[in-house]
């Protein structure tokens, strides 16, 4: 499923309702990880976790960066816009302790 409209936020809440993007999020909220770091923490399969990244740097939230080291290192981080969604899901996780 392609996560983009012609609306942005169309695109934007296509994203964050699917599997595994809330859990990125969070976890890359406290700081750069690596894949396997990620994996673990959000225990997403390496498929899932690997289609939520590439969803999200194609929508600007996440940043690959890669290492030139041996072994090679790459790790991902929020951008800007992504670490600007922690207010709204602070929002919605309160919401949904209360009305959920």
């Amino acid at each position: 499923m392609n996560v983009s409209t012609s609306e942005p936020i169309e695109a934007a809440l296509a994203l964050l309702g699917r599997q595994g993007t809330y859990r990125v999020l969070r976890a890359l909220l406290g700081g750069p990880m690596r894949f396997g770091e990620l994996q673990s923490v959000t225990r997403l399969l390496p498929r899932t976790l690997s289609l939520r990244l590439k969803e999200m740097d194609a929508m600007g939230w996440v940043i690959r960066e890669q290492f030139a080291e041996v072994p090679p290192r790459v790790e991902y981080r929020l951008t800007p816009a992504a670490e600007a969604l922690e207010p709204l899901l602070q929002a919605v996780e309160t919401w949904a302790k209360d009305h959920a």
